[in-house]
């Protein structure tokens, strides 16, 4: 669903944009929807995913792919340079705080040197008009008071808030000392269908509904989280560049914006609201095993309302609604090609 909030005008109509991150939650929507309104784009991908959102849509065989990592700066000029590249959005990260408890340093890697590379390609890449970077909730830290607003200082203190507090910072710098033209967005978790990462609380309890097993939570299930349909994000990120994209606008560069629907969740009310949307029966299983994670925390978008004249598309029903149908669809055709014994045929078809 393409709607009149970015498709405003023609500027999308064979603009050369750069998507990294295309295989993740939130970059394969994206792409589809850049695709629908004429955009030429250009997508870095480092691992091939073919149950991604973006490869089974379609929208990787329609968009160019640079094979690479955003480690490699050098490969990020090139590809800027040889494809005339005017609108990034920076997407590529490692997202998921289990793995960055683990694995830190791969996470400040991706993250924080991944997130300069591509700023400083950008910085000495004269057509580069607009650059989106996509930040979180989880760089502000945690806080006693609440909800956040985009004057809460960023204190992140755990491997993967940590990563995103500093790259939110660099893409300020950037702002601010090169007039690079970059907006920081911070949004709540993101849900939606292509999610792949099961030990996520909405992909994890759908999941565990359409096996008929008990969804797990991880925490206590009173950590309160500010959760952010998938399409709202790809739609508001095509509206911030288009802001970008007006010359007039240079008052947005270096600047952070909160995306939210301003509703705070118990862990605990999310699963209920799924498993009544499913209706199902099963309790969940509380493991109450988390760690390393802030308990509380959600935002407040009136800036975004107010400068950008942003709203989100899609309540939390509605979101869920979407996420439940794409997820009974795709473990379907999953069930499908297990039982028809062509698992293997369905991988290969994906991979185009």
């Amino acid at each position: 669903m393409v709607t009149s909030q970015n498709v405003a005008s023609n500027v999308w109509r064979d603009r050369p944009v750069l998507v990294t991150g295309a295989t993740g939650l939130v970059g394969g929507w994206l792409t589809k929807r850049l695709l629908a309104v004429g955009a030429d784009v250009v997508c870095l991908v480092r691992d091939w995913v073919p149950q991604s959102q973006a490869v089974l849509s379609g929208a990787l065989e329609r968009a160019k792919v640079v094979r690479g990592d955003i480690s490699d700066r050098d490969k990020i000029e090139r590809t800027l340079g040889e494809y005339e590249i005017t609108t990034v959005f920076h997407l590529a990260a490692q997202a998921v705080v289990g793995v960055a408890n683990r694995n830190p340093i791969s996470t400040f890697e991706s993250n924080i040197a991944g997130t300069w590379n591509v700023l400083e390609a950008c910085r000495r890449s004269p057509l580069v008009k607009a650059v989106v970077v996509a930040s979180s909730d989880k760089a502000y830290g945690s806080h006693e008071k609440l909800p956040y607003t985009e004057e809460s200082p960023l204190t992140g203190r755990h491997p993967y808030d940590v990563s995103k507090s500093c790259a939110d910072l660099i893409a300020q710098a950037y702002g601010a000392t090169y007039e690079l033209p970059v907006v920081i967005t911070r949004c709540g978790n993101f849900y939606g269908g292509g999610d792949l990462h099961w030990n996520r609380i909405v992909p994890g309890t759908v999941r565990s509904v359409l096996r008929g097993q008990r969804p797990l939570i991880r925490s206590n299930g009173k950590f309160v989280r500010d959760y952010f349909y998938v399409e709202d994000g790809a739609a508001a990120y095509m509206l911030i560049a288009e802001r970008l994209l007006d010359d007039s606008n240079k008052m947005l560069f270096g600047k952070a914006y909160n995306l939210s629907n301003e509703i705070a969740v118990t862990v605990s009310d999310l699963v209920s609201l799924i498993l009544e949307k499913m209706n199902s029966g099963l309790l969940p299983d509380i493991r109450n095993e988390a760690s390393n994670e802030i308990e509380c925390q959600y935002l407040n978008a009136e800036r975004a309302r107010q400068e950008l004249g942003w709203r989100p598309l899609f309540t939390l029903e509605e979101g869920l609604t979407e996420t439940i149908h794409w997820y009974r669809q795709f473990f379907g055709r999953m069930d499908d090609d297990i039982a028809g014994g062509d698992f293997a045929e369905a991988h290969s078809r994906s991979r185009g």
